[in-house]
């Protein structure tokens, strides 16, 4: 364990009468890469908030290492939308108009989350671009401790493996709240939970919390049994001896207490989503895309695209942001038209169509009244609900029920968009980005209730965790208009992806040597003397990596027993994972003259 950094004891917080956590103690240490994670609702945010001194709490005590400088990324940040990127991000981070390294470094950041053009209104971007703009400014500080709040929220697939692999090689320590299940395993070296107001910490990555939280709750419900037995036999001596409350029998009155007040703070079953809705009956005709095509101006999103939707089908769609894959559901919907070409949909069909854009409702009604206009009774399937009892299996109290829909969380938002989207029954579910508000808890809940889903589903999205349980193939939009289906899982798809580009990348050095050596009339961008230095330095790395990886390779062919087999692994996961992003560095520089 690396030495301290920032020390919490006894950190409290509520709002109102209702208390988010209390008495948190924990401490973070260089080297530490956290995750949290925790239902909707617990205070995660609010955590990060106080910690990034954003925030005050109500009590508690905060210790840092002197001089420790600290990176906050907000889950909303505010960015001025009145300035262009590049004014936007220089205004985060003012020592780069001063600093040409810090300068360089900023922009090269933005160029790699898709912001290249500095001259853009940042009014025009999606909020999820304005986040990586406060990303960017963040990451290029190099804080010694960094906190982010959802960091992967609406960030396409390519961006957050990107950033998932420059977060393990960096150096800062690390405490961050997401969803993204694979972003925790591959990132994190402790997770904490927050649960009942309090935290749960947990060394090891996200699938080491699962198998050690199952045995800390068995081992806690076991301890509660044992409680509540012994209680009953207490509660019993309690009625029967009235008279023996005195004297040498007051010990036995006061563990009788205790071990009430060690029930009552005993676990305490959550209550979970119930998504308990059938499919309404779905015909043999589904629906059909037929030489569909569609362009806006110069940027075509589908190019002559043919397609037969089955029963029991689950597609994922994934590209970059911007190639259009909410265009394609809507066209789907039919709130787009296309251009040429149609699409045929079975009389049968009926869509539950859950957008990333969130709900039309009016938010100056209350929750039960704005779900009650769309129906009186809801139909399950095997019996009926009222709009009260149904929205309790959402998590909504009665309480809650009587809330303004515009007082509502993200998470709250979330979870009455999912119940609208399922109280129609739909037979053919269209998600897009459906993982942005849910918890982890909801999701898998979600995840479960689709494999058994007996209509169709689409969805888009950026957790590969999600798709990877979902999808049976890939519609992959490559931003050309072609749409290839891929016969695989997102992790499939990925593992195949790198190994093309690995396959490029060596097709593509001789050649670029070659056209180096050959005199050119229309000569290319000359690299920059950092940029050359760069390159040098990334030759001799990638020999190096591409030795290393080949010694462990022939350790695990050489049939020995290995001692370190486990780190020996990771080591090479670390090291396939370099090379792929340095011989892509290597290839992109290769491209410009010397």
């Amino acid at each position: 364990m690396g030495a301290p950094l920032l020390s919490v004891e006894g950190l409290t917080k509520s709002y109102g009468t209702r208390l988010l956590f209390g008495d948190l103690t924990f401490g973070i240490a260089e080297g530490d890469k956290i995750g949290i994670v925790a239902k909707n609702g617990t205070g995660k945010s609010t955590m990060l908030s106080i910690l990034a001194g954003r925030e005050a709490p109500d009590s508690g005590r905060l210790t840092a290492r002197a001089g420790l400088r600290v990176g906050y990324l907000a889950q909303k940040p505010d960015i001025d939308t009145s300035l262009t990127v590049g004014a936007a991000a220089m205004l985060l981070v003012p020592e780069a108009a001063a600093d040409d390294s810090v300068r360089v470094r900023l922009e090269s950041l933005l160029t790699r989350m898709g912001l290249a053009d500095l001259t853009v209104s940042v009014a025009t971007l999606s909020g999820g671009q304005r986040k990586r703009i406060a990303l960017a400014a963040v990451l290029v500080r190099e804080p010694d401790l960094l906190l982010l709040d959802e960091p992967t929220n609406h960030l396409d697939v390519e961006v957050i493996e990107w950033l998932e692999g420059h977060l393990k090689r960096a150096r800062m320590a690390l405490l961050m709240v997401t969803h993204d299940r694979y972003f925790l395993d591959r990132v994190c070296n402790r997770i904490f939970e927050m649960a009942d107001t309090t935290l749960y910490a947990y060394d090891g990555n996200y699938a080491c919390y699962l198998r050690r939280r199952d045995e800390r709750i068995q081992a806690m419900t076991a301890e509660l049994a044992k409680v509540r037995n012994t209680l009953r036999r207490e509660q019993e001596w309690m009625s029967r001896q009235p008279q023996a409350r005195a004297g040498k029998a007051r010990y036995r009155i006061d563990a009788y207490h205790d071990l009430r007040r060690r029930e009552q703070a005993g676990i305490r079953p959550e209550r979970d989503v119930e998504l308990a809705v059938r499919s309404s009956y779905i015909g043999s005709k589904i629906a059909e895309a037929v030489h569909v095509s569609k362009a806006f101006g110069d940027k075509t999103i589908l190019r002559d695209f043919n397609y037969t939707f089955a029963r029991g089908e689950k597609i994922g769609i994934v590209g970059a942001n911007g190639v259009g894959k909410s265009t394609f559901i809507k066209m789907l919907l039919g709130a787009v038209q296309p251009d040429s070409g149609h699409w045929d949909t079975g009389t049968t069909l009926r869509f539950g169509y859950y957008s990333q854009d969130g709900i039309d409702f009016d938010s100056s009604k209350r929750v039960i009244d704005a779900v009650t206009e769309i129906a009186e009774e809801v139909d399950m399937g095997t019996h009926t609900l009222s709009p009260m009892q149904f929205l309790t299996r959402f998590l909504f109290t009665p309480a809650d029920q009587q809330k303004y829909i515009h007082t509502l969380s993200g998470g709250e938002m979330a979870r009455l968009h999912l119940a609208v989207t399922l109280m129609r029954r739909p037979n053919f579910l269209i998600l897009d980005e459906p993982t942005n508000d849910l918890d982890i808890v909801t999701l898998g809940i979600l995840e479960e209730y689709l494999a058994s889903f007996e209509g169709c589903v689409v969805v888009v999205s950026h957790d590969r965790y999600f798709l990877d349980n979902i999808a049976d193939h890939l519609f992959v939009m490559g931003g050309d208009g072609e749409v290839r289906d891929f016969p695989g899982t997102y992790m499939e798809y990925a593992e195949w992806r790198a190994a093309r580009r690995a396959e490029e990348a060596q097709a593509a050095k001789p050649a670029a040597e070659e056209q180096r050596r050959r005199p050119d009339t229309q000569r290319k961008p000359r690299m920059s003397w950092a940029e050359r230095r760069e390159f040098e330095a990334l030759t001799a790395e990638i020999e190096s990596l591409t030795a290393e990886k080949s010694a462990i390779e022939a350790r695990f062919n050489s049939g020995e027993v290995l001692d370190d087999a486990a780190a020996l692994s990771a080591r090479y996961s670390e090291v396939s994972e370099l090379l792929d992003y340095k011989e892509m560095r290597w290839l992109e520089l290769s491209e410009k003259d010397s």
